[in-house]
């Protein structure tokens, strides 16, 4: 699971990265896409601390990591298909980033 989230980590730090490098080659980069990129590295940290509580035996770190790796990755995909939102490599590289996620859901309910 902790390989998993450092995963999904690295992946989200790779599309915020993609952002922040196709702002001075002159592409057009919105502000949904910033929030976005770094929400999802924010989430990444987040859920990792949660996996190490879990590891480390609560609980109730245990039931949110379950839920969350089963949310998020809907939630990234669903929000990405919204016409307009964002362009087609935008929603293709955050759905890259929730594979991680889907695999860890299986691990969790499993």
């Amino acid at each position: 699971m902790k390989t998993l989230v450092v995963a999904y980590g690295a992946l989200t730090a790779a599309a915020l990265l993609t952002v922040a490098v196709l702002v001075p080659t002159g592409h057009t980069v919105t502000s949904f896409m910033w929030g976005r990129s770094a929400a999802l590295l924010a989430s990444a940290g987040v859920l990792y601390w949660l996996t190490v509580r879990a590891a480390g035996g609560a609980r109730w770190a245990c039931r949110r990591v379950r839920v969350l790796t089963v949310v998020m990755p809907v939630a990234i995909v669903a929000v990405d298909l919204i016409p307009g939102v964002c362009p087609a490599w935008f929603a293709g590289l955050q759905a890259v980033c929730a594979v991680p996620l889907v695999a860890a859901a299986f691990i969790s309910k499993g």
